[in-house]
Formats: structure tokens, C-alpha cells, sequence
């Protein structure tokens, strides 16, 4: 069975509204307040933005095979592993960067949480006020869209269904997503910004992992490649 162009069309534009509607909520969650901005403070809110680096891989994955049907097998081989190598590498260095800042926070959160009685004020102050529903919102229609994706994925052709490391790469996207919405709707509503940071670094680590895999995985191709072109010269 072929590739039905429209549906693979169709993935790509799903993720890529899911990838956008992630990495843009810090402007629609409401998370904010003046004794946080008085202070210095970045309002909490890192476990649905933090989504769209898993989301970013998976749109980088669906970019290329569609990259794939416009250039020759043998120039796409090529392009791919390059730019799998830069990206990968990239996404790595950011994520952990985003790892790191995401951890300060929750030091600082947990830190002022525990030290009464004018810590624990201060955390009241700045971080008990979570948009737990704004968030839940955008949870549900992003985890609507990626199902909706992962359908015309494979209705556009069911055996992208042997491509394991595609398969479990949106397992990862899911499974991340769950996560981060347990934990925004388990704990009681002062802690959730304390959770969410939690839930901003499982995705970053998740995200590492993938990177470093993605940049083996580039590293082998060029290597391969360059060996095919000093064995034609």
C-alpha cells in the first residue's frame, strides 16, 4: 500500500499545531502576579511549554520523511544525517538548558515552601496561584490533536506502524503529556506549580534521551556516507 499524500499532509499540519499551541501557552496561562514580577521571578508553568521539545522532534521526524517524496534517496540519505546531527545536537544543549532553569525553580519553590513562617508566605505570594484549568484546557487540545495525528499517520500508510523508533517516539509524546497532566490535577492546587516544574523536567530528561539517540543514530549516517563517497572516488 502507498503513502496517501493528503493524510501524511494533514500529520504534519496536526503536530505542527500541536508544537505551536505548547510552546506558546506560557501567553495564554495566566500564571503571574505582581509579588512575582516585584521580585524578579519567572512565574512557574514549565510542564505544557516543555512539551513542545518532544513535539519538536516529532515534527522534525515527520519533516523529513516528507522531505523524503521532493529529493532523490541517495541526496535525501545524505541531507538527513547532517541535518539529524545539528538539530539533535542543538535540542540536547537546550534541553538541558531548560532542564537546569526548570530545577532552579523548583529549588526556590520547595526551598521558600519549607522554610516558615516568612518563606512559606513568600511562596503563597508568588507561586500558589497556578492556571491549573488554563492548562488543562490546552493538555486536552493538544492530546485531541496528537491522536488526530497519529490517526491520518496511519491511515496515510499503516506501515509506518514497523517504524519502531517513530512509534515509540509519539509513545514518549504521550506518555510525557499524561504525566504532565497528572500531575497539574493530582496534587492540591498550592503545590502544582512545585509539580509542574517536576513535570517541565521529566519531559526535558525524556527529550535528552531522545536527542542523544537521534544523534547516534546521525553520527553512524554521516559516517557511512563519507565511507560511500571515499570508496567512489
Amino acid at each position: 500500500m502507498g503513502l496517501i499524500k493528503p493524510l501524511f499532509i494533514a500529520a504534519f499540519v496536526l503536530i505542527l499545531l500541536t508544537l505551536l499551541l505548547e510552546a506558546g501557552s506560557a501567553g495564554f496561562l495566566d500564571n503571574g502576579n505582581d509579588h512575582t514580577k516585584a521580585f524578579g521571578v519567572s512565574p512557574p508553568g514549565y510542564g505544557v511549554p516543555y512539551l513542545a521539545l518532544l513535539d519538536g522532534l516529532l515534527v522534525f521526524t515527520i519533516g523529513l520523511m516528507g522531505l523524503s517524496l521532493l529529493l532523490q534517496q541517495g541526496v535525501h540519505a545524505k541531507i538527513q544525517g547532517c541535518i539529524t546531527l545539528i538539530v539533535s545536537f542543538l535540542l540536547l544543549l537546550g534541553s538541558i538548558v531548560l532542564i537546569v532553569i526548570a530545577f532552579v525553580l523548583l529549588m526556590i519553590m520547595v526551598t521558600l515552601l519549607l522554610a516558615p513562617i516568612f518563606g512559606t508566605i513568600a511562596y503563597f505570594a508568588m507561586f500558589a496561584d497556578f492556571d491549573r484549568s488554563g492548562a488543562g484546557v490546552i493538555l486536552s487540545v493538544a492530546m485531541v490533536l496528537k491522536i488526530a495525528f497519529a490517526l491520518c499517520l496511519f491511515f496515510a500508510n499503516p506501515r509506518f506502524l514497523e517504524n519502531k523508533g517513530l512509534v515509540l517516539l509519539v509513545l514518549t509524546s504521550l506518555l510525557a503529556q499524561i504525566i504532565t497532566a497528572f500531575l497539574h490535577g493530582f496534587p492540591p492546587g498550592f503545590l502544582v506549580s512545585i509539580t509542574d516544574a517536576i513535570a517541565g523536567i521529566i519531559t526535558g530528561i525524556l527529550t535528552a534521551i531522545w536527542c542523544i539517540v537521534f544523534l547516534i543514530g546521525s553520527i553512524i549516517s554521516v559516517v557511512k556516507a563519507l565511507r560511500v563517497d571515499r570508496g567512489t572516488v
